[in-house]
């Protein structure tokens, strides 16, 4: 690896980053190659993943009227048979984090001790947010809180239309108020401090074993501690075709809820058709929108629709504090909090749960979609968290974006919870992907508000699609994170392709059955890595 390969992009001109020299001995080894049509790629992980990709997306679309029952089939032996398996590992995350923080090894700098940030608290903390950020809360937001209460108040909930039983969390049928405490806390457990844990586990990881090891910026670096030498060899390889897959599948995912809620607006605006070819016509249009982003480049593209996406946001919800319960949400979001930490033993409970439906068919889902992400969400916080102690990280990476995830799901699901309650029942009559709209079509300006909602998960599409493939490319690529635009081009394209795929081969059941199958694998990957995170953390100074 050439001097200009190995310099971290976020190390400014005239420093140097410190490393661990231990740590350098045998990066050399990484195959980084000009191949065919210009492509710098570490061989056998591009070749093996992106081979392994186009046969997949082949295989689906030739026999797709075969394979939705086999993808419900795998969904549900995988989240019903291994439910307590991403409930421990969720739960080991979560103290993982906690632990760091309260330890010593909290006092440990990511880049050495003489490191400074990159960003200010305010820049930091609004990457952190806009990491928080992105389709699941908008096809979430509402449809979530409303299933849990619709559940606890002995109706019907789930996406199969299943009963949830709520006997850990006690019932609440009959009282309104109780059961928008339980929604919303089964809605937060979700999208709180677990998800966040998963992501700042792999975060912290990456960013100590590259600005501290100088190691290359991909998952194999991680296991350096453990497996040595042969990090650069066939069980290097391995992690990081894992690690490809489980980003691949699981941003597929995000693009089917996101095409499925995107079609569905549309319908809800312009009486346009809302069925599997306005949603694969959408995953084409709007993937070819993120080559152009891709094209661009990460700061002409990625950067400016983030921020765009952000304003949008944050004033989309302001609106709906502003028109909605206004009180009924600043207060909500701390008694949402409040039911949140009272019922958290009972949803982390891994054992002889009697709520099956919830645990199966919501808990395991998310943890392993979350899992898929971590590669994606992981290296994006890294990137930006340069100069930040162990302590700092993980108390900012856990409590910041948690507290705008719980904010958002309170405004949203809240206000759609308040209009239920209240009489109209649109929204939780309304299908899963037309519920947003259902909510804001009973608040002023509901033309307006709609069309902004549609155009906030186009946008979420689009970085998400663009930055998956900067992602999965320096995966790919063996750490480098400014390789070749072709190579970004063809991981961008595919991820649509997959979307496409899947969507036609069983709908969203088929894009949840895969993100389920790649990420049980990575959480074993990962559950290994933490052994590796504080075998590379005791080796650092502290202070």
């Amino acid at each position: 690896m050439s001097e200009h390969d190995s310099k971290d992009p976020m190390v400014p001109d005239g420093e140097v980053n410190p490393i661990d020299t231990d740590y350098q001995i045998g990066q050399d080894n990484i195959e980084l190659q000009i191949g065919p049509f210009g492509l710098d790629i570490h061989n056998r992980v591009f070749l093996i993943s992106g081979l392994t990709v186009v046969a997949f997306v082949i295989l689906t679309l030739a026999f797709q009227a075969h394979l939705e029952p086999l993808f419900n089939n795998l969904r549900n032996w995988l989240t019903g048979n291994l439910d307590w398996f991403f409930i421990s590992a969720g739960n080991i995350f979560v103290l993982i984090c906690l632990f760091l923080i309260v330890s010593p090894l909290g006092k440990v700098r990511l880049g050495g001790t003489e490191a400074t940030p990159d960003f200010s608290y305010l820049g930091w903390f609004s990457m952190l947010f806009a990491a928080g950020m992105g389709i699941g809360l908008m096809f979430f937001g509402v449809s979530e809180p409303l299933s849990h209460f619709a559940s606890s108040m002995g109706g019907v909930a789930g996406e199969a239309g299943a009963r949830t039983d709520w006997a850990p969390l006690g019932g609440a049928a009959g009282d309104p108020q109780a059961a928008e405490r339980l929604a919303m806390a089964a809605t937060i457990y979700h999208w709180a401090l677990h998800p966040w844990a998963i992501y700042a586990v792999l975060a912290l990881a990456l960013a100590l074993f590259s600005f501290n090891k100088g190691l290359p910026l991909t998952v194999r670096s991680v296991f350096y501690p453990l497996l040595g030498e042969r990090v650069w060899g066939w069980p290097g390889h391995i992690i990081d075709i894992l690690a490809v897959f489980a980003t691949l599948f699981g941003l597929a995912t995000s693009l089917g809820f996101g095409a499925s809620q995107a079609a569905a607006g549309l319908n809800y605006l312009f009486g346009l058709p809302e069925g599997t070819t306005m949603q694969v016509l959408l995953i084409f249009g709007i993937t070819l929108i993120a080559l152009v982003s891709v094209v661009a480049g990460l700061e002409a593209g990625v950067k400016r629709l983030s921020q765009i996406n952000m304003t949008l946001a944050v004033l989309l919800m302001l609106f709906v504090i502003l028109v909605g319960p206004t009180l009924a949400i600043l207060t909500g979001f701390f008694a949402n909090l409040a039911a949140y930490f009272q019922h958290l033993p009972a949803l982390a409970n891994p054992i002889g749960r009697e709520d099956s439906n919830f645990a199966s068919g919501w808990t395991a889902f998310y943890w392993a979609w979350w899992i898929s992400w971590s590669p994606f969400v992981g290296m994006f916080i890294a990137r930006v968290s340069r100069g930040r102690t162990v302590r700092e990280f993980m108390i900012s990476v856990l409590l910041i974006p948690s507290a705008a995830c719980v904010l958002w799901m309170t405004v949203f699901g809240g206000t759609a919870i308040s209009q239920y309650v209240g009489g109209y029942s649109g929204a939780a009559d309304a299908a899963l992907p037309l519920q947003l709209f259902s909510m804001l079509d009973v608040l002023p300006l509901a033309q307006i508000t709609s069309f902004i909602a549609i155009i906030l998960v186009v946008i979420f599409f689009v970085t998400s699609s663009d930055s998956g493939s900067l992602v999965i490319d320096t995966i790919a690529a063996g750490g480098k994170v400014n390789a070749p635009t072709p190579q970004r081009v063809f991981w961008c394209t595919f991820e649509g392709l997959i979307a496409v795929a899947l969507l036609l081969g069983g709908g969203l059941v088929a894009l949840q059955a895969m993100a389920v199958s790649t990420g049980f694998p990575f959480t074993i990957v990962l559950l290994v890595a933490c052994v590796a995170l504080f075998k590379g953390l005791a080796s650092e100074p502290r202070g």
